[in-house]
């Protein structure tokens, strides 16, 4: 019997940030013989200059899916880091042939209709809202400091101030349009439990315990890119090889 063939990596990284932060687990990914992409959305690390106050969740939708596309890729592992949760979800419901498996680390997991803003609620939604007036010329929202997410080591906090750029404000404003075409993948979520300020503990319990999903939980502030990279790593390769055996 030949051997499963071996899905692809694409990794989407959350908001403020790029491709960059998925450097550790990409090159660790990629030593285990993976095919592995980290596209940087629309207005942000090295495409900032790209920015535009109509920049939107459907560019970066948009963003991933040509990824997908042109890199003729179709058994994919497809990975979404925080805010990165909006955009797969998107792009799993518009190319659900290409997809083999949907994995949510610590990220937001929208339903049809919503926007980041409506599952933030109104008075964080508003406070960013003035951020961005005051800060990003009403278009960009000031990024939030790693000291936020609990990035454990003072050096990968630095750098991950140094490296965050505005993200445009319409990003967390537009509500995602779904078709329900990918509803019926299984579904991989992983908790970073030491990220306890986060809004993500109501996924805990729609993930935990639910028919379709595996949840895990990681002992690490939210950027479990960084602070866990092995860990992040190891899971991914059980997802991969699960996939490849379906």
């Amino acid at each position: 019997m030949a051997s499963p063939l071996k899905p692809s990596f694409v990794l989407v990284h959350g908001a403020w940030h790029g491709g960059w932060k998925w450097r550790r687990v990409g090159d660790a990914l990629r030593q285990a013989g993976y095919a592995v992409f980290t596209p940087t959305l629309t207005g942000l690390g090295e495409r900032k200059h790209l920015g535009r106050p109509e920049t939107d969740l459907e560019t970066h939708i948009a963003d991933v899916m040509a990824t997908i596309e042109y890199e003729n890729l179709d058994d994919v592992v497809l990975c979404g880091h925080s805010y990165g949760g909006m955009v797969v979800t998107g792009v799993a419901d518009r190319l659900p042939k290409s997809i083999r498996a949907l994995v949510y680390a610590d990220a937001f997991i929208p339903e049809n209709g919503q926007s980041l803003f409506s599952i933030l609620g109104a008075e964080r939604a508003d406070k960013m809202r003035a951020g961005a007036r005051e800060w990003g010329e009403g278009w960009r929202v000031k990024p939030l400091l790693a000291s936020y997410y609990r990035v454990a080591d003072p050096a990968d906090a630095a750098y991950t101030d140094r490296m965050s750029t505005g993200h445009p404000i319409r990003c967390f404003e537009q509500p995602l349009k779904l078709s329900g075409a990918g509803a019926k993948f299984n579904r991989v979520y992983i908790r970073a439990i030491g990220h306890i300020d986060g809004p993500f503990g109501p996924f805990t319990e729609k993930t935990r315990n639910r028919p379709g999903w595996t949840y895990y939980e990681l002992p690490c502030g939210h950027d479990v890119m960084i602070d866990q990279p092995h860990a992040l790593t190891g899971i991914l390769l059980e997802v991969a090889a699960r996939a490849a055996a379906a």
